[in-house]
């Protein structure tokens, strides 16, 4: 017998999920955690669930986002406190790596949290503007500015005029 419910769309949707987890966390092994936490809850979140999820795909990220923000939040207290405990050291000098990839990756890195999953989802996953806004909980105007900002700092980052 072949499953063909929530779980078994989940298992397609993988691939997906942990390219979006990776661009947010910029690690394999942090993507992979993200997505693992993501899954667990998720499919307790479904077996609990009285009425089928809508759009099985926006659910996922989103939860990979809240889960990607909640463990954001948490590592900027834990610094707090360690920044209080221990003198701050200057960052290391920037190493500069070949390749327009690493230039990118990098360019992504440096953009803030919020800007950086709004130009993925749509960039990169391929979401409408309205899509990504739901899985993000914003309006759509929010997440078209957001992506615009973004393109316009990779652009700055790149050294590139457009996007």
């Amino acid at each position: 017998m072949t499953d063909t419910g929530p779980r078994a769309a989940l298992a397609g949707l993988l691939p997906e999920l942990r390219a979006f987890a990776r661009f947010l966390c910029g690690s394999r092994i942090e993507a992979d955690d993200l997505v693992q936490e993501a899954l667990a809850r998720t499919l307790r979140s479904l077996d609990e669930r009285a009425e089928p999820v809508e759009d099985l795909r926006a659910w996922c990220l989103a939860v990979i986002r809240n889960i990607f923000h909640e463990q954001l939040r948490a590592r900027k207290r834990e610094m707090a406190r360690l920044r209080d405990a221990v003198p701050e050291e200057p960052p290391p000098p920037p190493q500069e790596t070949p390749g327009q990839m690493r230039d990118l990756a990098r360019a992504l890195a440096g953009l803030p949290p919020l800007l950086r999953e709004a130009v993925i989802l749509v960039g990169a996953q391929g979401l409408s503007h309205a899509e990504a806004a739901r899985v993000c909980n914003v309006p759509v105007g929010t997440m078209k500015a957001r992506v615009s900002r973004a393109r316009t700092q990779l652009a700055a980052a790149l050294g590139r005029v457009t996007l």
